[in-house]
Protein backbone atom coordinates (compact mmCIF):
# COMPACT_ATOMS: atom_id res chain seq x y z
CA UNK A 1 0.00 0.00 0.00
CA UNK A 2 1.41 3.60 -1.04
CA UNK A 3 2.10 4.93 2.80
CA UNK A 4 0.55 8.27 2.37
CA UNK A 5 -2.68 6.99 1.63
CA UNK A 6 -5.51 7.40 4.98
CA UNK A 7 -7.32 4.66 5.83
CA UNK A 8 -10.68 3.94 7.00
CA UNK A 9 -11.41 7.40 6.33
CA UNK A 10 -14.72 9.11 7.41
CA UNK A 11 -16.05 11.06 3.90
CA UNK A 12 -19.88 11.91 5.35
CA UNK A 13 -18.80 15.33 5.25
CA UNK A 14 -18.10 15.53 1.20
CA UNK A 15 -21.69 14.53 0.03
CA UNK A 16 -24.05 17.14 0.66
CA UNK A 17 -26.77 14.68 1.71
CA UNK A 18 -24.56 14.39 5.06
CA UNK A 19 -25.11 10.65 5.42
CA UNK A 20 -22.20 8.73 7.17
CA UNK A 21 -19.83 6.90 5.09
CA UNK A 22 -16.01 5.78 5.30
CA UNK A 23 -13.76 5.04 2.78
CA UNK A 24 -10.83 2.47 3.01
CA UNK A 25 -8.71 4.60 1.18
CA UNK A 26 -8.17 8.52 1.53
CA UNK A 27 -5.39 11.39 0.15
CA UNK A 28 -6.20 15.00 -0.26
CA UNK A 29 -4.56 16.62 -3.17
CA UNK A 30 -3.56 20.14 -2.04
CA UNK A 31 -1.15 21.54 -5.00
CA UNK A 32 -0.40 20.88 -8.00
CA UNK A 33 3.19 20.13 -7.36
CA UNK A 34 1.70 16.76 -5.95
CA UNK A 35 0.01 15.62 -9.46
CA UNK A 36 2.18 13.15 -9.98
CA UNK A 37 1.11 11.16 -7.12
CA UNK A 38 -2.12 10.55 -9.16
CA UNK A 39 -0.56 8.09 -10.99
CA UNK A 40 1.00 6.46 -8.06
CA UNK A 41 -2.40 6.18 -7.10
CA UNK A 42 -3.94 5.39 -9.71
CA UNK A 43 -1.73 2.45 -11.05
CA UNK A 44 -1.38 1.39 -7.41
CA UNK A 45 -5.34 0.88 -7.12
CA UNK A 46 -5.44 -0.89 -10.84
CA UNK A 47 -2.90 -3.24 -9.56
CA UNK A 48 -5.22 -4.22 -6.47
CA UNK A 49 -8.06 -3.91 -8.92
CA UNK A 50 -9.33 -1.37 -6.14
CA UNK A 51 -12.23 1.41 -7.38
CA UNK A 52 -10.86 5.17 -7.68
CA UNK A 53 -13.03 8.23 -7.12
CA UNK A 54 -11.94 11.43 -7.45
CA UNK A 55 -14.09 14.21 -5.74
CA UNK A 56 -14.51 17.95 -5.47
CA UNK A 57 -17.15 19.93 -3.36
CA UNK A 58 -19.98 16.69 -2.58
CA UNK A 59 -22.72 19.12 -4.12
CA UNK A 60 -23.48 16.29 -6.70
CA UNK A 61 -22.69 13.16 -4.93
CA UNK A 62 -24.77 10.27 -3.23
CA UNK A 63 -23.06 7.66 -1.58
CA UNK A 64 -24.92 4.55 -2.06
CA UNK A 65 -23.33 2.57 0.63
CA UNK A 66 -21.70 3.28 3.97
CA UNK A 67 -18.52 1.75 3.64
CA UNK A 68 -16.39 1.93 0.23
CA UNK A 69 -13.63 -0.60 -0.28
CA UNK A 70 -12.19 2.17 -2.98
CA UNK A 71 -9.48 4.87 -2.92
CA UNK A 72 -11.60 8.49 -2.46
CA UNK A 73 -9.37 11.50 -3.87
CA UNK A 74 -10.33 14.72 -2.71
CA UNK A 75 -9.63 17.45 -5.14
CA UNK A 76 -8.66 20.50 -3.16
CA UNK A 77 -6.74 22.97 -5.72
CA UNK A 78 -8.01 25.87 -5.59
CA UNK A 79 -7.41 29.64 -6.36
CA UNK A 80 -8.66 32.20 -9.42
CA UNK A 81 -8.11 35.14 -11.22
CA UNK A 82 -10.13 37.50 -13.93
CA UNK A 83 -8.44 39.46 -16.07
CA UNK A 84 -10.89 42.68 -16.48
CA UNK A 85 -9.11 44.25 -19.45
CA UNK A 86 -9.55 40.74 -21.21
CA UNK A 87 -12.43 39.68 -19.40
CA UNK A 88 -11.05 36.05 -19.05
CA UNK A 89 -11.52 33.88 -15.83
CA UNK A 90 -8.69 31.79 -15.08
CA UNK A 91 -9.75 29.34 -12.49
CA UNK A 92 -8.60 26.18 -10.31
CA UNK A 93 -10.99 23.38 -10.69
CA UNK A 94 -12.17 23.10 -7.04
CA UNK A 95 -13.06 26.48 -6.84
CA UNK A 96 -16.54 26.94 -6.01
CA UNK A 97 -18.48 27.96 -8.55
CA UNK A 98 -21.04 30.57 -6.70
CA UNK A 99 -18.14 32.15 -5.10
CA UNK A 100 -16.78 32.77 -8.37
CA UNK A 101 -19.64 34.31 -9.91
CA UNK A 102 -20.78 36.56 -6.72
CA UNK A 103 -17.16 37.98 -6.35
CA UNK A 104 -17.22 38.97 -10.41
CA UNK A 105 -20.25 41.35 -9.76
CA UNK A 106 -18.59 42.63 -6.29
CA UNK A 107 -15.19 42.78 -7.39
CA UNK A 108 -15.51 43.65 -11.18
CA UNK A 109 -18.79 44.68 -12.07
CA UNK A 110 -19.30 41.55 -14.30
CA UNK A 111 -22.95 39.97 -14.19
CA UNK A 112 -22.74 37.58 -17.28
CA UNK A 113 -22.12 34.74 -14.55
CA UNK A 114 -25.03 36.28 -12.26
CA UNK A 115 -27.44 33.29 -12.61
CA UNK A 116 -25.09 30.94 -11.32
CA UNK A 117 -24.82 32.69 -7.48
CA UNK A 118 -26.59 29.95 -5.80
CA UNK A 119 -25.34 27.20 -8.13
CA UNK A 120 -23.34 24.63 -5.84
CA UNK A 121 -20.09 23.29 -6.42
CA UNK A 122 -17.08 23.54 -7.77
CA UNK A 123 -15.85 24.72 -11.38
CA UNK A 124 -14.57 21.03 -11.91
CA UNK A 125 -18.15 19.80 -10.97
CA UNK A 126 -19.68 22.07 -13.32
CA UNK A 127 -17.86 21.29 -16.45
CA UNK A 128 -17.62 17.64 -15.54
CA UNK A 129 -21.43 17.55 -15.64
CA UNK A 130 -22.01 20.99 -17.83
CA UNK A 131 -24.40 22.24 -14.59
CA UNK A 132 -26.15 24.95 -15.63
CA UNK A 133 -29.30 26.99 -14.90
CA UNK A 134 -32.12 29.40 -16.36
CA UNK A 135 -30.78 29.14 -20.15
CA UNK A 136 -27.13 29.59 -18.52
CA UNK A 137 -24.59 26.37 -19.01
CA UNK A 138 -21.13 26.10 -18.15
CA UNK A 139 -20.00 25.09 -21.86
CA UNK A 140 -21.42 28.76 -22.96
CA UNK A 141 -18.09 30.67 -21.83
CA UNK A 142 -15.92 27.89 -22.05
CA UNK A 143 -12.79 28.49 -23.56
CA UNK A 144 -10.32 25.22 -22.56
CA UNK A 145 -8.90 23.02 -19.19
CA UNK A 146 -5.75 21.82 -17.91
CA UNK A 147 -6.46 18.03 -17.81
CA UNK A 148 -4.05 15.75 -15.85
CA UNK A 149 -4.34 11.74 -17.26
CA UNK A 150 -3.50 9.99 -14.22
CA UNK A 151 -2.99 6.84 -17.00
CA UNK A 152 0.26 8.73 -18.71
CA UNK A 153 1.10 11.34 -15.73
CA UNK A 154 0.76 13.68 -18.62
CA UNK A 155 -0.28 17.47 -18.57
CA UNK A 156 -3.26 18.07 -21.53
CA UNK A 157 -5.24 20.79 -23.10
CA UNK A 158 -8.35 20.26 -23.80
CA UNK A 159 -10.46 22.88 -26.03
CA UNK A 160 -14.17 23.32 -25.47
CA UNK A 161 -14.53 20.49 -28.82
CA UNK A 162 -12.69 18.23 -27.14
CA UNK A 163 -15.25 18.21 -24.03
CA UNK A 164 -17.90 17.25 -26.43
CA UNK A 165 -20.41 19.26 -23.79
CA UNK A 166 -24.13 18.09 -24.45
CA UNK A 167 -27.06 18.26 -21.50
CA UNK A 168 -25.14 17.80 -18.27
CA UNK A 169 -22.20 15.65 -19.91
CA UNK A 170 -18.68 16.13 -20.67
CA UNK A 171 -15.92 14.04 -22.25
CA UNK A 172 -14.99 13.69 -18.82
CA UNK A 173 -17.96 11.60 -17.47
CA UNK A 174 -16.41 9.02 -19.90
CA UNK A 175 -12.91 8.97 -19.21
CA UNK A 176 -12.56 8.75 -14.91
CA UNK A 177 -8.67 8.30 -15.72
CA UNK A 178 -8.42 12.44 -16.78
CA UNK A 179 -8.48 14.70 -13.78
CA UNK A 180 -9.47 18.49 -14.15
CA UNK A 181 -6.90 20.77 -12.85
CA UNK A 182 -8.12 24.69 -14.04
CA UNK A 183 -10.00 25.73 -16.40
CA UNK A 184 -10.36 29.42 -18.66
CA UNK A 185 -13.69 31.20 -19.85
CA UNK A 186 -14.35 33.98 -21.56
CA UNK A 187 -16.79 36.65 -20.18
CA UNK A 188 -16.37 38.81 -22.65
CA UNK A 189 -19.68 38.05 -24.37
CA UNK A 190 -23.27 36.63 -23.43
CA UNK A 191 -23.68 33.18 -24.46
CA UNK A 192 -26.79 31.25 -23.31
CA UNK A 193 -29.25 28.19 -23.94
CA UNK A 194 -32.03 30.28 -23.94
CA UNK A 195 -33.09 33.61 -22.43
CA UNK A 196 -34.45 33.66 -18.77
CA UNK A 197 -35.85 36.80 -16.59
CA UNK A 198 -36.13 34.46 -13.59
CA UNK A 199 -34.81 36.32 -10.62
CA UNK A 200 -32.18 33.41 -9.46
CA UNK A 201 -31.96 34.91 -6.06
CA UNK A 202 -35.59 34.80 -5.00
CA UNK A 203 -35.58 31.52 -6.73
CA UNK A 204 -33.02 30.34 -4.37
CA UNK A 205 -33.52 31.73 -1.22
CA UNK A 206 -37.26 31.20 -1.71
CA UNK A 207 -38.64 28.27 -3.46
CA UNK A 208 -35.40 26.10 -2.71
CA UNK A 209 -35.59 23.48 0.02
CA UNK A 210 -32.73 24.41 2.61
CA UNK A 211 -31.11 20.79 4.78
CA UNK A 212 -29.07 18.03 3.59
CA UNK A 213 -29.48 17.82 -0.56
CA UNK A 214 -27.91 18.10 -3.61
CA UNK A 215 -30.23 19.78 -5.09
CA UNK A 216 -32.30 18.31 -7.89
CA UNK A 217 -31.89 14.95 -8.05
CA UNK A 218 -33.51 13.55 -11.61
CA UNK A 219 -32.98 15.33 -15.32
CA UNK A 220 -35.92 16.88 -16.39
CA UNK A 221 -36.94 14.77 -19.68
CA UNK A 222 -38.02 18.03 -21.30
CA UNK A 223 -37.89 21.94 -20.95
CA UNK A 224 -41.39 21.61 -20.76
CA UNK A 225 -41.77 18.26 -18.96
CA UNK A 226 -39.44 18.86 -15.29
CA UNK A 227 -38.87 16.02 -13.14
CA UNK A 228 -40.56 17.71 -9.82
CA UNK A 229 -43.49 17.59 -11.67
CA UNK A 230 -43.69 14.27 -12.86
CA UNK A 231 -42.67 13.17 -8.97
CA UNK A 232 -45.98 15.13 -7.67
CA UNK A 233 -48.13 13.74 -10.00
CA UNK A 234 -47.64 10.18 -9.02
CA UNK A 235 -48.44 11.49 -5.50
CA UNK A 236 -44.76 10.85 -3.88
CA UNK A 237 -44.11 14.84 -3.38
CA UNK A 238 -43.61 14.74 0.90
CA UNK A 239 -43.08 11.07 0.27
CA UNK A 240 -40.75 9.86 3.00
CA UNK A 241 -38.93 6.40 3.50
CA UNK A 242 -36.45 6.42 6.36
CA UNK A 243 -34.47 9.37 7.04
CA UNK A 244 -34.78 10.27 2.94
CA UNK A 245 -37.48 12.52 1.49
CA UNK A 246 -38.76 14.36 -1.10
CA UNK A 247 -38.99 18.04 -0.10
CA UNK A 248 -42.55 19.42 -0.02
CA UNK A 249 -41.10 22.63 -1.38
CA UNK A 250 -39.93 20.93 -4.87
CA UNK A 251 -40.74 17.33 -5.42
CA UNK A 252 -37.27 16.77 -7.23
CA UNK A 253 -35.04 17.64 -3.98
CA UNK A 254 -34.36 14.15 -2.30
CA UNK A 255 -33.45 15.47 0.97
CA UNK A 256 -31.91 13.36 4.07
CA UNK A 257 -32.06 13.63 7.54
CA UNK A 258 -27.90 13.75 7.98
CA UNK A 259 -26.23 10.70 9.62
CA UNK A 260 -29.44 9.37 10.66
CA UNK A 261 -30.20 8.37 7.51
CA UNK A 262 -28.50 5.17 6.08
CA UNK A 263 -27.40 6.03 2.19
CA UNK A 264 -29.42 3.00 1.73
CA UNK A 265 -33.03 4.68 2.85
CA UNK A 266 -31.55 7.04 -0.60
CA UNK A 267 -31.13 4.44 -2.32
CA UNK A 268 -34.85 2.72 -2.27
CA UNK A 269 -36.22 5.81 -2.46
CA UNK A 270 -34.72 7.01 -5.71
CA UNK A 271 -35.61 3.39 -6.75
CA UNK A 272 -39.24 3.58 -5.69
CA UNK A 273 -39.70 6.80 -7.21
CA UNK A 274 -38.10 5.90 -10.81
CA UNK A 275 -40.38 2.51 -10.54
CA UNK A 276 -43.53 4.31 -10.63
CA UNK A 277 -42.95 7.27 -12.62
CA UNK A 278 -42.21 4.39 -15.02
CA UNK A 279 -45.04 2.70 -14.54
CA UNK A 280 -47.71 5.43 -14.65
CA UNK A 281 -46.19 7.97 -16.54
CA UNK A 282 -44.30 5.51 -19.10
CA UNK A 283 -40.51 8.12 -18.60
CA UNK A 284 -37.82 7.07 -17.51
CA UNK A 285 -36.34 9.27 -14.60
CA UNK A 286 -32.24 9.93 -15.17
CA UNK A 287 -30.45 10.92 -12.24
CA UNK A 288 -28.44 14.03 -12.41
CA UNK A 289 -26.86 13.22 -9.47
CA UNK A 290 -23.90 10.60 -9.25
CA UNK A 291 -25.07 7.59 -6.96
CA UNK A 292 -21.74 5.80 -6.07
CA UNK A 293 -21.37 2.89 -5.56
Amino acid sequence: MLSFLMRHHDIWHYSWYQTRVFADYFWELMSEGELSKLTEIYQWARSEQIPLLVIGGGSNLLFATDRFDWVIIKNSLSGWKYDSEQKILYTSSNEPIWTIASQLEQEYDQTLWHRFIGLPGSIGWAIYGNAGCFGLETESNFVSATIYDMLSGEQKIFSKDDMQFWYRHSFLKENPHLFLISAIFDLSKKREKYHSDVDNIDFRENRQPKGNSCGSFFKNPSRELSAGHLIEAVGLKWYRHGGAYWSPLHANFLMSDGESCPPSDLIELVRLTQVRVKKEKWIDLINEVRIIG
